[in-house]
């Protein structure tokens, strides 16, 4: 083998860590294929690039481009997927029946050409071979092209959306002739390009190629020797292994139907089917994210148990919830019953209940009363028999004084059962139904691993995909109740998001919201002792401190811009409410410098660690360039309509802060000394300019008040970060704030970073929400501003 053939063969072979980047820029782009396919078509971007259903090495790094919505993707990447698609593309690899390239100075040749969903019936003009005609085709890949159809159709596979989409998204992207039909070998080439994603995935594809390959077998339901459309999504949504492939997880439609994962166990595990060992060096089988049932691949052709129901099958059957039991894979635990550890016969080993989580010998069941109490954890979960269907006659009977939504908009809007039937919620009495919403892009990305767990503890119908639809469906399920709570897992903008979404509701209570840190800052997360990031902690201990967890209120701020020429072009303002802080200057410059580059490199910023090593990389920078000093001269200061002198100060920004901590735990307000006794912070002006009353007075997230503080540079943040210094320079306390500035500057709130041409600044107050303030623990900061209000409030 020559050099250039063993260089280029390793550049065909795609690594785990492209793999995992190549799904770190996919989880981040806001595009999906059928979107970037249209560039194709017309007077699209890549349009000069494709060559019927090819593409060359240049075209393809710009489709790239487009695709994973970035400035630019690393070089050696993109050549390496070229590369390795080249490879992929080969007949031999999909076992396809391909003709010959046909060259220019052909006509009237029909094929199919890459297209997303809808484009199934396109007939396409390309060149074909010299004095051909009519002739209907797939063009394999010329040397130093890539096939499209299999880039779209690997591609797709890694994005997120229902299994159903992405089973018509690849017959379509296969259907050469338009003609609605799959012939053996498109078959073929389908079930090829899945593999490769299923070995990147760590499956076990010696056993998964069979499967896939008898499933073609039977998906021809007529016989005739071609698979429709119909055929196609009712065998593949038929086919669980194609279906986890695909992202069934992400959806929950109907009781009975199991959500699974493929599985790494780190001990030994039974099958609860064929009641054999799981075995493999890899990811062995498949489980259950709801129940924990666990099965081989190979067995899920066969008969199984259905999944939990997730709610009564009827009023009737609401009130008492029994027990629900799941067999095996309890060895090593000890009997919830006699108190004896459950033993290991080589096989299925105990009993689970999906609700309670107790763990029982066999023999003790007949022993332990038919009635859950759903165990340590009831006061948050709704068991089934707390939800069930109700007819839509209530549209016409007015509650609270308020009219019902009408039948289209509740049919919209609140979750329903597969024949249409609306779920109601009656909670048991004296327990506090928790509502959970999971962001699976925040932070280190942990939102995964968090949503299936919260699935196995709760009930999963309380526990919400944010990239599904939002917060509205949660919110609108649990409109009618009276009394329960909120968890938020993400960072600080998805509670932003979350408390935006409550506001516009129109709930009948506010619920209280407690938040699980998976973002880099969770400055908001820091204040209420939550802490400042999720380490993979036990999530019943969460759970059982939400539990113990007291009410506060939270201010929230407007905040208006008003540019001086609305024609000047700048970045969009990201929010218009503040419920941590706004700034203007340094801070607010570094918050940028971040934010490009994570749009420019996504894959770069995929965990709380790397972020932060980021931000003070991108500080040290500002330290050298000090873009924003003599601040003082690009604006004006004003609060409560009284001018603040900011002539003497040299200063590089300006915070505004509702809450005590900012860049991940810095407090810019600095402790305050101990007030006396009789003074109280209800008892404060509207707006406190000088020196000696701010040294003592005491943020509060919940006074209507915001604290102004400057900054001199980005080394004097470091230095309160560390605890060098103890505060910046505290400039004001006031209920109402106005700014104007004077030429471009970076501004942030809540750690959304823009750059704004000039304009004026609003900042009013807004409202109150309703915050849980986690227990105390040994590692609370007994400076928190909630201690120093207690121990106010005690002297």
């Amino acid at each position: 083998m020559s050099l250039e053939e063993s260089e280029s063969k390793e550049w065909a072979i795609l690594s785990p860590v492209d793999f995992i980047q190549l799904q770190q820029y996919i989880d981040y782009s806001n595009l999906k294929m059928k979107d970037a396919l249209k560039e194709f078509y017309r007077d699209g971007v890549l349009s000069k690039y494709r060559h019927g259903e090819c593409i060359e090495e240049e075209g393809f790094k710009l489709f790239m481009k487009t695709y994973l919505d970035v400035k630019e993707v690393p070089e050696d990447l993109c050549h390496r997927l070229f590369m390795y698609f080249q490879k992929t593309s080969e007949p031999d690899s999909a076992n396809q029946l391909q003709s010959t390239p046909a060259g220019p100075g052909s006509a009237n040749q029909s094929q199919s050409t890459p297209a997303g969903p809808g484009s199934a019936n396109q007939s396409q003009s390309t060149p074909a071979g010299p004095g051909s005609a009519n002739q209907s085709q797939s063009t394999p890949a010329a040397p130093g092209q890539v096939c499209m159809k299999d880039v779209s159709c690997y591609l797709s596979l890694l994005e997120g959306g229902c299994p159903e989409d992405k089973l018509e998204f690849t017959f379509k992207l296969y259907d050469k002739d338009g003609n609605g039909l799959l012939d053996s070998s498109e078959v073929d080439r389908i079930i090829a390009q899945m593999m490769h994603v299923a070995d990147y995935l760590e499956w076990d594809v010696s056993e998964l190629k069979p499967i896939l390959k008898e499933m073609m077998k039977a998906i021809d339901y007529d016989g005739n020797g071609t698979v429709s459309l119909e055929e196609w999504i009712r065998g593949g949504m038929a086919n669980v292994p194609m279906l986890v492939l695909l992202g069934l997880e992400a959806t929950i439609k109907d009781d009975g139907q199991h959500l699974w994962q493929l599985k790494h166990f780190k001990r030994p595990v039974y099958c609860n089917v064929c009641h054999s060992l799981l075995v493999g060096l890899r990811k062995q089988g498949l489980c259950c994210t709801c129940c924990k049932y666990t099965v081989h691949e190979r067995c899920t052709t066969r008969s199984l148990l259905p999944c939990i129901s997730t709610f009564a099958k009827s009023k009737k059957d609401a009130g008492v919830q029994p027990h629900v039991w799941v067999e095996g894979n309890c060895e090593a635990s000890k009997c919830d019953r006699c108190q004896k550890k459950i033993k290991s016969y080589q096989g299925l080993t105990g009993m689970r209940c999906v609700w309670c989580h107790m763990k029982i010998h066999n023999d003790c069941v007949s022993q332990v009363p038919s009635e859950c109490d759903c165990g340590a954890l009831k006061d948050h979960i709704l068991p089934p028999c707390a939800i069930y269907p109700v007819i839509l006659e209530r549209q016409n009977c007015p509650k609270n004084g308020s009219p019902s939504p009408t039948l289209s908009e509740e049919t919209e809007q609140s979750f329903t059962t597969p024949d249409g039937q609306i779920l109601r919620i009656t909670p048991v009495p004296e327990t506090h139904p928790l509502l959970v919403f999971v962001n699976l892009k925040s932070g280190g990305k942990q939102g995964k691993r968090v949503l299936r767990k919260f699935r196995y503890l709760l009930n999963p119908r309380q526990v919400y995909d944010l990239s599904n639809g939002g917060p509205a469906p949660g919110l609108n399920f649990f409109r009618d109740l009276l009394d329960y709570r909120i968890l938020v897992c993400g960072g600080d903008g998805t509670v932003g998001w979350i408390l935006d979404a409550i506001d516009k509701a129109n709930l009948l209570v506010r619920p209280p919201v407690a938040v699980l840190p998976l973002g880099t800052g969770n400055d908001l997360a820091r204040c209420l002792r939550w802490g400042g990031g999720y380490d993979g902690e036990d999530l019943q201990r969460i759970l059982r401190d939400i539990e113990l967890s007291s009410q506060v209120l939270m201010d929230r701020w407007s905040v208006q811009v008003i540019p001086d020429n609305p024609q000047e072009k700048g970045d969009p303002v990201p929010n218009d409410i503040i419920n941590n802080y706004f700034s203007i200057g340094v801070d607010a410059s570094i918050a940028h410098r971040f934010h490009q580059m994570r749009e420019k490199h996504p894959q770069k910023f995929n965990s709380r660690v790397k972020n932060k090593l980021w931000y003070f990389e991108f500080a040290t920078s500002e330290t050298i360039s000090a873009s924003c000093k003599k601040l003082n001269e690009c604006l004006t200061l004003q609060c409560c309509g009284l001018p603040i002198d900011l002539s003497s100060l040299s200063l590089e920004g300006i915070a505004v802060l509702n809450i005590p901590s900012m860049h991940g735990g810095s407090n810019l307000w600095g402790e305050t000394k101990k007030l006396d006794p009789g003074s109280s912070t209800n008892q404060q002006p509207e707006v406190i300019t000088d020196p000696e009353v701010l040294k003592g007075s005491v943020q509060d997230s919940s006074d209507k008040r915001l604290e102004v503080v400057g900054l001199e540079g980005a080394i004097e943040m470091g230095q309160i970060y560390t605890g060098l210094k103890s505060a910046g320079r505290r400039l004001a306390k006031c209920s109402q704030i106005t700014i104007k500035t004077k030429k471009p500057l970076p501004m942030q709130i809540d750690g959304e970073p823009w750059m704004q041409p000039p304009c004026t600044i609003h900042i009013t107050h807004k409202n109150q929400a309703h915050m849980l303030l986690a227990p105390p623990t040994r590692t609370s900061s007994s400076s928190s501003f909630f201690n120093l209000k207690k121990n106010i409030q005690e002297t």
